[in-house]
C-alpha cells in the first residue's frame, strides 16, 4: 500500500470511531513518507482527539519543520500549546491564592495563544474567583459566553460571580 491508501484507511478508522487504529494507519503512512508534512499534521489531529497531547504537539512541530509556510499547521500547534498550558494551569487551581495567581498567569498565556479557547476562559474565570477578583472573573466568563452563549456552567458562574462581587463590595 502507498501513503495515500494508508491515509484513506486511517480516515475509514476515524469514521468508525477507532482512533487507535487510525493512528496506526497514519504511522504506517509516515513510515513510508516521513517527509510528508500533511501526514504528520493529520496524525497530530488524531492524537489531539485522543487526548495524547504530547504526541500531538510532537507531530504538529514536525509538520511545521517540513512545511513552515503552511499556516494551518502553525494555528494547530498554537491551539495544542494553549491546551497544554490550560492543563498545566488546572493543576494550580486549589485553595491557595499563590497557586491561583500562577494559574492566572498561565491561562493568560493560553488565551494569547488561542483566543478561541472556551476552556481557557472558563478556568481563568474560576481562577480569578479564587483570588476574589470577581470583576476579572466576570470579564473572563463573558469572553467564554461570547464564544459559547449556551455554555451552562458559564451562565451559572456569571450569575454567581456577580452575586459575589455585590457581596464583596458591601463588605
Amino acid at each position: 500500500m502507498n501513503g495515500k491508501e494508508l491515509i484513506k484507511k486511517a480516515y475509514e478508522a476515524i469514521l468508525n470511531h477507532d482512533f487507535e487504529l487510525a493512528m496506526e494507519w497514519f504511522d504506517q503512512a509516515i513510515a513510508l513518507e516521513p517527509d510528508n508534512a500533511s501526514y504528520h499534521y493529520r496524525l497530530s489531529i488524531t492524537y489531539a482527539r485522543s487526548n495524547k497531547l504530547s504526541k500531538a504537539i510532537e507531530h504538529a512541530e514536525q509538520a511545521i519543520r517540513l512545511d513552515p509556510e503552511e499556516e494551518h499547521y502553525h494555528y494547530h500547534l498554537q491551539h495544542l500549546k494553549a491546551k497544554e498550558i490550560v492543563q498545566k494551569a488546572e493543576l494550580y487551581i486549589d485553595d491557595s491564592e499563590d497557586k491561583a495567581w500562577i494559574a492566572i498567569a498561565l491561562l493568560k498565556q493560553a488565551v494569547a495563544l488561542d483566543s478561541l479557547s472556551s476552556e481557557a476562559y472558563l478556568i481563568l474565570g474560576i481562577a480569578y474567583s479564587h483570588v476574589k477578583e470577581y470583576s476579572l472573573a466576570i470579564q473572563a466568563i463573558r469572553e467564554l459566553l461570547k464564544l459559547d452563549p449556551q455554555h451552562e456552567m458559564g451562565i451559572e458562574l456569571l450569575e454567581q460571580y456577580r452575586q459575589q462581587l455585590k457581596q464583596y463590595m458591601k463588605s
